[in-house]
This record gives structure tokens, sequence and C-alpha cells, in this order.
């Protein structure tokens, strides 16, 4: 059995690892090949292209890289000719998934989308693509499974690989010891997966943790750095800001441990919101564009919010705020929430209570197990229904 995969998200290459050993222990002999990240490549998947590197967000991101991605686009569809793999796995990232997924599609592979773009949050009229190049959804949150069914889509709910990841992941003792500080209020700050985001983001996060740091003398600001290149660049924009003063410390690849030993956090939005919910963190999300990004969403967003927690729960248990322009009235409001975190137990309890509720009612166990039985199940099915019909 030879399954390709095409995943550009770096946590979708992490979701991705799991699930790759998940088929393996079911089919030892399996064969994996993949566009995809280093995470992958460690778990035995054969790497034909680091896609992980290209992860942009936004149509402005991509622009610059257009003609890269037609290459890329091209080469995927000369590997699928070649190598006729037995099914193709999708993870996120659809505008360069489409073309995977027709690709696949015309030459008579099965398509999976494992974790699929969020249709029913912008752009709905995508699904038409969906129904046209994806033989099968596999979905982990219950309330898409609902919209995909609702629009004649073949879907599967198999939970959020996100929450199995937590409970599994071992932590950094000696970290979680360094941060477990009782006199220290510890203020996590997570400033995005992308380089882009990053950029957008830090230096803001930067002048709201100025102000914190003022009113509270006993916080600490570690943050957490997906990449090296990631806290080199945050390192650079400290000394911009003339911040190497504040009480921060950079920590590479420590996200857990720095959500785990947080009384609160400071994060830009995506997927490791999911995190914050598994372990109970409150957050503050933000997410900065630019004016053309912006009116962009508005036009095609249809959902009420940018967090998964908040769009799970339908109201808003993560304070959220998509910036842009000038972020004085924003950092205001984010100063105000969190020093309300900060200096009133009872306000920092009620909000780790609700995401605690949610956890309760909505979490569901062995996702990555449950992918792998499914894709398994609709691969062995095939032969049969061919032979039938």
């Amino acid at each position: 059995m030879h399954l390709f995969f095409s995943v550009g998200e770096p946590s979708g290459d992490q979701h991705t690892a799991h699930l790759i050993q998940e088929i393996r222990n079911r089919v030892p002999q399996a064969h994996f090949s993949a566009f995809g990240g280093p995470e992958m490549q460690a778990a035995g998947c054969r790497l034909e292209v680091r896609l992980t590197d290209y992860a942009v967000m936004g149509i402005f991101n991509v622009l610059p890289l257009i003609f890269k991605f037609i290459g890329l686009i091209r080469q995927v569809g000369a590997y699928l000719e070649s190598e006729r793999p037995d099914a193709v796995i999708l993870v996120d990232f659809p505008g360069f998934n489409w073309w995977v997924a027709k690709k696949a599609k015309s030459l008579g592979i099965p398509v999976f989308y494992y974790l699929p773009p969020q249709l029913w949050a912008w752009a709905p009229w995508r699904i038409r693509r969906v129904r046209k190049n994806v033989d099968y959804i596999l979905s982990g949150l219950k309330f898409e499974k609902q919209w995909y069914e609702a629009r004649g889509v073949n879907v599967d709910y198999i939970g959020h690989p996100f929450f199995d990841e937590v409970i599994s992941k071992p932590l950094d003792q000696e970290l979680l010891e360094e941060l477990s500080d009782s006199e220290k209020k510890i203020v996590g700050i997570l400033p995005g997966s992308r380089t882009s985001e990053v950029t957008k983001n830090f230096p803001v996060m930067l002048r709201i943790v100025r102000q914190l740091s003022q009113k509270f003398p006993n916080a600490v600001f570690p943050v957490a750095c997906y990449k090296a290149t990631h806290l080199e660049l945050c390192k650079k924009i400290i000394e911009q800001q003339e911040a190497t003063g504040l009480p921060i410390k950079l920590y590479l690849k420590k996200t857990s441990e720095i959500i785990e030993s947080a009384q609160c956090c400071l994060m830009v939005s995506g997927s490791v919101s999911l995190e914050l919910l598994a372990r109970k963190t409150p957050a503050v999300v933000i997410y900065r564009s630019h004016w053309g990004m912006y009116f962009l969403a508005h036009l095609l967003i249809t959902c009420k919010y940018m967090s998964l927690p908040n769009l799970i729960a339908d109201r808003e248990l993560m304070p959220e705020f998509p910036s842009v322009g000038s972020p004085k009235k924003d950092i205001a409001k984010i100063d105000t929430i969190m020093s309300d975190w900060l200096c009133t137990p009872l306000s920092l309890e009620r909000a780790r209570n609700k995401l605690s509720s949610l956890y309760d009612e909505t979490v569901i166990s062995g996702a990555s197990a449950q992918a792998a039985e499914t894709i398994l199940n609709h691969i062995q099915s095939e032969p049969q229904q061919k032979a039938a019909a």
C-alpha cells in the first residue's frame, strides 16, 4: 500500500506524523510519500518536497510565491502520474491542495481530506470543488461534519488530533519547574507559526507586554518560538523596539510547556488555540493584517469568530482582536482584559472554568487512530465496490 500526503502547514505536519504512525501500526508494510514537513519525515514518510517551508496565509503573501507554487503543482502532478499511489490524503492548505485533488481525481486515485479547510468560515462556494474532486472528508469538528453533510459530502467525524497529542506529549519537567515560581505571574506569548505572523504581530505584543510589566513587576513573559528563524526574528524585533529590558525570555519549541505553566496567554490566532482549550489556559487572541486583507476578509468571511474554541462554543470564550491600522485601541482593550485576569483570581478562574466545561462537553479521544481506521476501511472497500460495479 502506497499513500501520498500533501501537507503545507506546520500543525498539519504534526497531525499527519501521528496519522502515519497509526496507519503503520495497522499495515506495517505500508509505504508513505509526501509533499510535507519534517515531522512526517521523522515518522518514516519519504519527503519529495518540504512543502511546509511555503506556509503562508492570504493572497498578498501568496502572490510573491505564485511561480514557485505553479512549479510545485506541476511536480506533484507528474509524481502522481508516475507513482499512482493507492490514495491521496490532503491536510488543510487549500490553495495548493485543490490542484492536488483535481489531478488525483483525474487519475482515478481516491482522495481524502483530513482536517479540511474551513469552508464554513469563508468562501463557502468552494464546496463545489469538494464535491467534484474529494471522495471523503475526515472532520475534526462536530459542527463541521454537520455543515458538510448538509451539502451532500461524504464526511466522517473523527475528533481532533490536537487533543490526543496534548495528552500524550511528554513535557520538559525542568522548564516546568523553572516557570512554576509561585511568586511570579506567567503570561505566555505565542506569536504564531508563520514568519509573516511573527513579523506583523510580535511588535504589537511587545507593546502590550511593556504595559503589563509596568503594572505587574512580578510578571514574566516566556515567548514560544516555533522555529529557530522565528527566535532570531523575535530577538531582532526586541532590539528594534528597545525592549531588551522587558522580562521576556525566548524559547524554541516549548509551546506546550509555556501554555501549561502560564496563568494566561496572548496568542496569534491559529490551531494552537485548541491546545489552550485542552490545557484550560485562558487567552486573548490577536491577528494583525493589512487593509487589503482586512477588507477581503470582510467580503468573504461568513463566521462570527476566528478562534476554534469560540467557534465550537458559538460564543466568545477567548476575547478576539482582528487588528488593522493603528493598534492603540486594541492594545488598550487587551491590556484591560489581561490586567483583570492577573489582578483578580476570580476572573481568571471563571475564564478557566468556561474552557474546562467546553472541553468536557465536546472533546473525544483517539482521533489519529480513528482517522487511520477510516482511511484504511475506505481504501479496502474501493476494490470491492469496483468489482461489484
